[in-house]
């Protein structure tokens, strides 16, 4: 595994994942902590959200960039209609998507379209980058969620995962 399928979907950075996101049920996944704007279940969906727009664009469909911010995140009904455990799934199914895109070495370097934010040019950079951005982003919000299992208590995971 490379460097770049580990920041994906190994433990890059910190904890992988997988190690993240385990031992959280609906509740935990659904609890407010007080100061925080997002849930842990709305940080992962925004992920999910974003690495399937990333996978979209590595695949030439250009999926619009959202109009605001907000649409990033689930609104009630997507919470409702979605399990803790099915948009875990769906993250996991994603994630390894995008590490197996990196097994492609000569795909790597392929250019893509991206839109940006309305208004802006559409960006065009290559898989590689488009997936190193992506890993940047859940890196980001996947430390977010350790962050709110930390203020909620649920830190570190039954398997284990860093503590500092």
């Amino acid at each position: 595994m490379n460097e770049l399928e580990r920041a994906l979907v190994g433990d890059s950075y910190a904890a992988s994942p997988e190690h993240i996101l385990d031992g959280l049920g609906d509740e935990a996944a659904h609890r407010s902590v007080e100061g925080t704007p997002h849930t842990i279940y709305a940080e992962l969906w925004h992920v999910a959200f974003w690495q399937q727009i990333s996978l979209d664009w590595i695949d030439g469909v250009e999926t619009p960039f959202p109009e605001r911010p907000s649409a990033g995140f689930p609104a009630q009904t997507d919470s409702e209609q979605e399990s803790w455990d099915q948009l875990c799934r769906r993250f996991f199914d994603g994630n390894r998507k995008a590490a197996a895109v990196v097994q492609n070495a000569e795909r790597l370097g392929h250019l893509i379209r991206c839109p940006s934010r309305p208004g802006s040019p559409v960006r065009t950079m290559t898989v590689q980058e488009q997936l190193e951005s992506l890993a940047a982003h859940n890196a980001y919000h996947l430390g977010r969620i350790v962050l709110l299992r930390q203020l909620g208590g649920v830190w570190p995971p039954p398997s284990g995962g860093y503590s500092w």
